[in-house]
Formats: C-alpha cells, sequence, structure tokens
C-alpha cells in the first residue's frame, strides 16, 4: 500500500499539532486540536509536497513506529543520564574533564538518519556534533569525556540500530561498522586513538621563539 504522502505528512503536522499546544488529556480538547491542527497541516503538507517523494510506503512506516518509539526512549534515557552527569562533574570539581574528539564512522546512509543522530548527539549535554565528512561518512563528535571512546561511542551505535530499521537503510542492525581511514588525524576512525596530535608529532629541538 503506497498512498499519497502529503496526507500523511498532514496527520503527523496535527500531532504535532498537540504537542506543541499542550492539550490537557481530555478527548474533547484532543479532538478538537487536533482537527485544528488537521485544518493547518494539511494545507502545508499539500503546498510543499513537491519536496518529497509522491507516495509512502504506509505499511513498512507503520512496522518502523515502534522502532522509532524505542529510539526516543533510549535517547530521553541518555539525556537525563547526561544531565545528571555533567551537573555532578560541574559541583565535584574532583571529577576529571577530560574533553576529546571522537571520530564516529557511520553505518547510516540518508541524510534523514544521519541529521536525526547528529542532532540527538548534539542535544545530549557533554556531546556536541562538530562536523561531517560526506567522503568518509564520518561524524567528529567532541565530548567532555572524549578521551573515553567508548563512552561517547555507546549511546551512538544504540540509536544508530533503531535508526538502521526507521529509515530503511541498506545497513542492519548488527552490521560491522565500516573501517573508514582518516589521514592525518592520527588512526583509524573505526576505533584508532582521539583526534589530534598527539605529543611525539610535538616540535622538538629547539624553543618557539626561534633560540
Amino acid at each position: 500500500m503506497r498512498p499519497r504522502k502529503w496526507p500523511v505528512v498532514g496527520v503527523l503536522l496535527a500531532v504535532l499539532w498537540l504537542f506543541v499546544r499542550g492539550v490537557a488529556l481530555d478527548p474533547a480538547s484532543i479532538l478538537g486540536e487536533f482537527l485544528i491542527g488537521l485544518a493547518f497541516g494539511l494545507p502545508v503538507a499539500f503546498a510543499f509536497r513537491r519536496f518529497y517523494t509522491e507516495r509512502t510506503a504506509l505499511g513498512r512506516n507503520l512496522r518502523a513506529l515502534p522502532y522509532a518509539g524505542v529510539y526516543v526512549a533510549l535517547f530521553l534515557k541518555e539525556l537525563l543520564t547526561a544531565n545528571i552527569d555533567v551537573a555532578y562533574r560541574v559541583l565535584a570539581p574532583s571529577m576529571p574533564l577530560e574533553p576529546g574528539v571522537v571520530v564516529v564512522p557511520l553505518r547510516v546512509e540518508t541524510d534523514a538518519a544521519i541529521t536525526t543522530i547528529a542532532n540527538s548527539i548534539t542535544l545530549t549535554p557533554g556531546t556536541l556534533t562538530m562536523d561531517y565528512d560526506e567522503e568518509t561518512n564520518v561524524l567528529y563528535v567532541h565530548g567532555i569525556t572524549g578521551r573515553n571512546r567508548e563512552a561517547v561511542v555507546e549511546p551512538i551505535r544504540a540509536w544508530e540500530d533503531y535508526a538502521l530499521v526507521i529509515f530503511d537503510e541498506e545497513r542492519k542492525p548488527g552490521d560491522p561498522v565500516p573501517e573508514v581511514p582518516v589521514p592525518g588525524r592520527g588512526g583509524r576512525a573505526d576505533g584508532g586513538p582521539e583526534v589530534g596530535r598527539d605529543d611525539s608529532e610535538q616540535p622538538t629541538g629547539g624553543e618557539s621563539d626561534g633560540e
């Protein structure tokens, strides 16, 4: 079943309207605001229909909904724990801050999936998506615990497993992460050391002022 996509987008905008309005948990209020959302969402979706595909695989999208729900749950869990962790590090000076940049190769390849994961990283306290390399399909992620690579990568891999299903990617959950060399960055993207020069690359044999 492949219905036109713009009505589906219109319904999704109506659902989004419910969250924006913050309606009371009353059937009459929810129905009224949902109809208002449809009144605005359907014309908007129709006006911008040229910007997305004409048809949508509704059945596949419905099957992906549980995975989307788990993705949101995992993100909220990580958001909560990251907030607590960052707050504790601020209030407890003894907790180490070891910022660094981690190179994260991706298995997802579509723009929507990459954007979703990159935004999830940035929205989580303590991590920030700095850049995306389209040629090698890797993200550069800054973290306050960047020297502990596994702590940064672990939640990203969990999100990516569900994103592979949600966005109907070629790779599947459990597939190996591609090994992507990063020239001049101090190691491989799939598990090498953090980005940046190490101490062995520092100039030797003289003072920095030329003496």
